[in-house]
């Protein structure tokens, strides 16, 4: 069972920040995040991720200032200092392939990966909030579809860029006077319809070829770019039969690119909730709820659901019609079928949702937890975990001192790392190069 540790600075819960114990200003605090790491490195975890957004939360300025998530350090910088502060576990950090360049992503995740000595993951995503644009001198958002056809010719772009050297190119010859074989370099010389890169990259190969693809989608556009190019896929399914039916069908659309079931690792988000006795882990969720307001609540529900404004409809009544997004289109399905399903009202799914963003929830003691996550790796749901404490330092602590030793005394996660790299540890071959 893999696992990934998903942090948010202060938890995932809208109102994480307010729990007792909380750092509130964990966002902008490094020595936060290095705890953070080392805690997810003392419990074994493969890799610490960080998802982001070039873009405030929501427009609603009055919703964000009751959330500390305005205040978050640009992954890139975040995960070279934390390169320093930890050993093996994996840095995997969220960059858009919608409002960024090829030459540059591909630049900053060879340097991290050299940097790391090979820990290294990049999750592609698609812009999926509108605002984005106007911080990029755009006035219109690119439509879905648009976004995966521009990420999909990006990936390439990147990985190419990333085999420009061979992995013996650089001798370094200091008698011959000779730094590197210009036999084994490559130009790119890419021509396409979105980009025009030439290359090569201004450093040598990563250590691990490719840092680790990473992608978070739920739509079909989501699931096919993954089954073509990503190595770990970071979902959201409520039920196992949800997660099951996900599953088959992003590891079978694979075979299209012939790739093996192996190449691509499965990983659920959870919110986590973990206590000595089950009282006390429902305790904190009834403390979380307790904390949050209504205003950024219902804002953070509107923006995760792509729907227009939903404080005109009464808190009480169900959930209306949406019309098709152009933003999180899988979310918003997701959504609107566990609201649909569980006959939810507005209020109810947006206390739900400020508490797992549409994530599956584990809520117990150690010994629940642990069978609640076996269920669904042992039965064909998964291949591990990203998983998001709903409240932290506390909430990682609990699940690393309680949880991991249970897993790892069954036999589902390992009491130490094998290897030293990213790829090493959730088994993965590191690419031989484009030009071999």
């Amino acid at each position: 069972m893999k696992l990934g540790a998903s942090i948010y600075p202060v938890g995932y819960h809208v109102a994480g920040w307010r729990y007792p114990g909380a750092q509130v200003d964990g966002g902008i605090d490094l020595q936060h995040h290095v705890d953070l790491a080392r805690t997810a490195e003392r419990g074994r975890f493969d890799f610490l991720f960080l998802a982001d957004a070039a873009v405030l939360w929501h427009e609603d300025i009055a919703a964000v200032a009751q959330t500390a998530w305005s205040t978050r350090f640009e992954p890139l910088t975040l995960l070279s200092a934390l390169a320093v502060a930890t050993q093996r576990i994996g840095l995997v950090a969220t960059v858009s392939t919608t409002y960024n360049e090829p030459y540059t992503v591909a630049r900053m995740f060879a340097s991290l990966d050299h940097l790391s000595g090979g820990r290294a993951g990049w999750n592609l995503v698609t812009s999926a909030n509108p605002a984005e644009a106007r911080n990029f001198g755009r006035t219109d958002h690119p439509a879905h579809a648009a976004r995966y056809e521009r990420a999909r010719e990006f990936a390439h772009i990147v990985t190419g860029l990333w085999d420009g050297w061979d992995d013996d190119c650089f001798v370094m010859d200091q008698a011959s006077g000779v730094y590197f074989d210009p036999a084994k370099v490559r130009r790119l010389n890419h021509v396409g319809r979105y980009f025009s890169v030439a290359g090569p990259l201004n450093l040598p190969r990563p250590p691990q070829g490719h840092p680790v693809m990473v992608q978070a989608g739920l739509s079909d556009d989501g699931r096919h770019l993954a089954a073509e190019t990503a190595e770990v896929l970071f979902t959201a399914q409520p039920t196992l039969a949800d997660a099951q039916a996900f599953y088959g069908d992003v590891k079978r659309r694979m075979a299209g690119f012939g790739r093996e079931p192996e190449d691509l690792s499965i990983m659920p988000g959870v919110v986590t909730l973990v206590g000595r006795t089950r009282a006390e882990a429902e305790a904190q969720r009834r403390r979380l709820d307790a904390v949050l307001e209504p205003l950024s609540g219902l804002a953070f529900l509107s923006g995760l659901i792509g729907a227009p404004d939903l404080s005109q409809y009464p808190l009480d009544g169900p959930l209306p019609e949406l019309p098709p997004t152009e933003g999180p289109k899988g979310r918003q399905r997701l959504l609107v079928e566990v609201a649909r399903r569980e006959n939810l009202t507005i209020r109810e799914l947006a206390q739900g949702i400020a508490l797992t963003s549409g994530h599956r929830l584990v809520v117990g003691t150690p010994t629940e937890v642990a069978d609640q996550l076996e269920e669904w790796f042992v039965s064909g749901g998964c291949d591990g975990y990203n998983v998001a404490p709903a409240h932290l330092p506390g909430g990682l602590d609990e699940f690393v001192d309680l949880v991991v030793p249970e897993l790892q005394r069954r036999g589902l996660t390992a009491s130490g790392y094998e290897g030293t790299t990213l790829r090493d540890h959730l088994g993965l071959r590191r690419p031989s190069g484009r030009g071999r």
